[in-house]
């Protein structure tokens, strides 16, 4: 790898700066991303490996990360269990056929990973664009966010099926979570066999849950995938809303990185796990709607904060908002890749 910056981070070794890399970083804040959008659907970008490689690439090409994120989406193993997935402009994800009763679950299926071979497909494609320039991330979605959508049909401002489910039928929900759970170990295991140097599991709703519901419901599933991955020199970077809470927990589930949401202090966070985890994170991405000389002043902080810590990655503490200015993105960057320890 010509650059190691985020690999020796993850492994929470000395860096002379931080790596950077945000997630939603190819995506539709980019006017170059909606050319290749406006052709095509979502899940067709998603499935032709030639066109989710042109999209990883773009921030490699016209931002300069330290490392890029597989283009895909974290509904892709709902999908491949049986859920009928549609993405709508302006709606966001939807399952036709929602997840509710016990007899919705059984007919979900597990030995599916064959239906995703084309997310394996565009790892080789991108790989070979890359050509060891820098770290590819796999990802999927943790099993927690993955059953929300398909108990909800979509995305949920309440969670309020999601949470009668676990209450009322904890039995069912576990039985759900665990077939999720098989589908995403499988899924994230064809990635690693495909290519990708990093995965990052994405529990983007944990924060909905309690800290007991988050043990019993999320946690463990996580950390069954985690125990359950065939990797060496792989690292694993766990990312929930929330982590600022359930960080104490999540570490317990053995991941190489915890990303951080911007609710926290990172470096209080980072004092309190194992010396070993390293962490990602954690600048508000509203911050980037901000003027340039903000923007670097918050980053700045951030490294100061930081600053005599192995093992921190920068990123946002979510994803990046549509509608941000790309040339603010593309600053915050260039203030990163400035700065020296």
């Amino acid at each position: 790898m010509k650059n190691n910056l985020f690999l020796d981070a993850a492994f929470s070794k000395s860096t002379e700066r931080p790596p950077v890399w945000m997630m939603r970083q190819a995506g539709r804040f980019m006017p170059q991303y909606w050319e290749i959008k406006n052709k095509y659907s979502f899940l067709e970008m998603c499935k032709n490996p030639e066109i989710a490689a042109d999209v990883t690439m773009l921030p490699v090409d016209l931002l300069g990360i330290d490392a890029a994120i597989l283009f895909c989406d974290i509904l892709v193993t709902g999908e491949a269990m049986g859920g009928d997935l549609s993405f709508t402009q302006g709606v966001g994800p939807k399952f036709a056929n929602p997840v509710r009763t016990a007899a919705d679950i059984d007919k979900l299926e597990t030995d599916v990973v064959d239906r995703l071979q084309y997310v394996a497909d565009a790892i080789k494609v991108i790989q070979q664009r890359l050509d060891g320039s820098i770290p590819l991330i796999g990802f999927a979605g943790a099993p927690f966010t993955v059953m929300s959508y398909l108990v909800e049909g979509g995305s949920s401002k309440d969670f309020k099926l999601t949470k009668l489910l676990i209450h009322n039928h904890p039995e069912l929900a576990h039985r759900l979570l665990a077939k999720i759970a098989k589908v995403t170990t499988d899924y994230l295991n064809l990635q690693i066999a495909a290519g990708v140097n990093a995965l990052q599991l994405f529990d983007s709703w944990a924060l909905a849950l309690s800290w007991n519901d988050y043990q019993e419901f999320s946690h463990q599933y996580n950390q069954q995938i985690i125990a359950g991955l065939n990797r060496t020199n792989v690292p694993v970077i766990s990312f929930c809303k929330g982590s600022s809470v359930f960080a104490p927990i999540m570490a317990e589930a053995k991941p190489d990185v915890i990303s951080v949401d911007w609710n926290a202090d990172l470096l209080n966070i980072k004092k309190a796990l194992p010396a070993q985890i390293a962490v990602q994170g954690n600048l508000d991405p509203h911050i980037l709607y901000a003027d340039q000389p903000v923007i670097k002043k918050h980053i700045l902080q951030l490294f100061e904060r930081m600053r005599g810590e192995q093992g921190f990655i920068f990123n946002l503490g979510h994803g990046i908002m549509p509608d941000i200015p790309f040339d603010n993105v593309k600053y915050a960057i260039e203030v990163v890749k400035e700065f020296r320890y």
